[in-house]
Order: structure tokens, then C-alpha cells, then sequence
């Protein structure tokens, strides 16, 4: 099987890259276009919960800006987090 474009961005592995195509979200330019706030509430919706927002907010933004997840200050990752609704 071919590994998933995906899988080749900083922080995206095999379950989360499976998870995006799930929801048709399957290179890195469906990932751009969308944004990593909505990819991350239409995950969420996809699974019936809330998914954790350092596996899977912060680290489709560190995806899409060539970032490990954890290198997000904590203004930019409030910032992310009110951009994904989960904050005020």
C-alpha cells in the first residue's frame, strides 16, 4: 500500500493521516485549503467527541507551518483553539 502524502508532513502518522482521508482530506493541499481549525471540528464531529487538541489541532497547524506541535506558544495555541471553537 502507498504511503499517504500526509504521513509525510511533521507530525501527521498513520492514524491520523487515515483519520483526514476519512473525511476527504487525503494531501497536503486539501489540509491548506481547509485549515486546521475546521479539519480538526469536522474530525471531532467524525468521531462523536472531542479529540485531543495537542494530537490533532496543534499538530495539523505544525503540519501545515513545518512545526512540531509542542513549539506553539501558548498565545498561538490559544489562538488555535479559538479558531477551532474551544475557547472564548
Amino acid at each position: 500500500m502507498k504511503q499517504s502524502e500526509l504521513t509525510q508532513l511533521r507530525n501527521i502518522g498513520k492514524t491520523v493521516a487515515e483519520r483526514l482521508t476519512s473525511i476527504n482530506i487525503k494531501t497536503p493541499d486539501d489540509l491548506a485549503k481547509i485549515g486546521s481549525a475546521t479539519a480538526y471540528q469536522m474530525l471531532s464531529s467524525d468521531a462523536g467527541q472531542r479529540l485531543p487538541v495537542c494530537y490533532y489541532l496543534y499538530s495539523l497547524e505544525g503540519a501545515l507551518q513545518d512545526r512540531h506541535w509542542d513549539d506553539f506558544s501558548e498565545e498561538e495555541k490559544y489562538q488555535l483553539r479559538v479558531a477551532a471553537g474551544l475557547a472564548s
